[in-house]
């Protein structure tokens, strides 16, 4: 992303924003909840148009491909969204396949072997007849992360992949992210989890009012010198994170733990 810039309803989500992955490096944006984190992913795959400047992946500016063109590039990229966002009504295999069999381009019996060789790397082999209903949470974000591998995609994003889950369940997430940077693979994660962000990455960017605050690796951001960096890893009871609920009411003061 190179100097990206936009707004929705009048409200600046980005203002200049710039994001460089690097190869085999998982690079985490940090920010409040509400802050645009999701739509830089969006963003990227070209499902939102940006006002001002440009994003290229591989040297290829999607905003000036046709539709078809944009799709070719978009199998580069897999995404695992917060909530999982498994089809109810297919199987585990069946969702992780899904991609596959909507290409086409791989016989049934290729598809069956890829789906088991991707379900036994999360280590649900076993759960490929189950329906996601009967999955819990942890499982169903393992699921996604499977389907997300099941393309051999160049980049994958984590979407708050850790939302929601009890201390197993991040703990099984944190090391199927550790896996994959250990096979080469190139992260994205938008975050306000904090643990989770220093347990896989290796880059920050961190995200407020718009703005790029702060880039760099874990040391530099626990040394860096502007309050407003400081107050989103150690908030105050006078933080700067704080919002009003209405015009007439009291302002009304929430940490980042609150937030989240």
């Amino acid at each position: 992303m190179d100097k990206v810039s936009y707004s929705v309803g009048g409200r600046q989500i980005l203002k200049d924003f710039d994001l460089v992955l690097t190869k085999g490096v998982n690079r985490t944006i940090l920010g409040v909840s509400g802050a645009g984190k999701t739509t830089i992913l969006k963003l990227i795959l070209g499902l939102l148009p940006v006002d001002q400047g440009r994003i290229l992946i591989d040297g290829v500016e999607i905003g000036a491909l046709r539709e078809s063109k944009l799709r070719e590039v978009r199998r580069k990229i897999a995404i695992v969204f917060q909530g999982g966002a498994l089809f109810d009504s297919m199987t585990v295999g069946e969702n992780v396949g899904y991609r596959l069999i909507e290409e086409g381009r791989l016989s049934d019996s290729e598809i069956e072997r890829i789906v088991l060789e991707k379900l036994s790397f999360v280590g649900l082999e076993n759960s490929i007849d189950l329906y996601p209903a009967e999955l819990s949470g942890g499982m169903k974000k393992r699921v996604a992360i499977s389907r997300a591998l099941a393309a051999e995609p160049d980049y994958i994003f984590f979407d708050e992949p850790t939302t929601g889950l009890d201390p197993i369940g991040v703990y099984n997430i944190v090391d199927l992210m550790k896996r994959l940077q250990g096979e080469g693979k190139t992260t994205l994660m938008v975050t306000h989890d904090l643990h989770t962000a220093f347990a896989v990455s290796q880059r920050f960017s961190f995200l407020h009012q718009a703005h790029l605050v702060f880039e760099g690796t874990r040391e530099e951001l626990m040394a860096a010198p502007d309050e407003t960096t400081r107050e989103f890893l150690s908030p105050s009871e006078r933080s700067l994170f704080r919002f009003t609920e209405h015009p007439h009411q009291e302002h009304q003061t929430r940490t980042i733990t609150e937030l989240e």
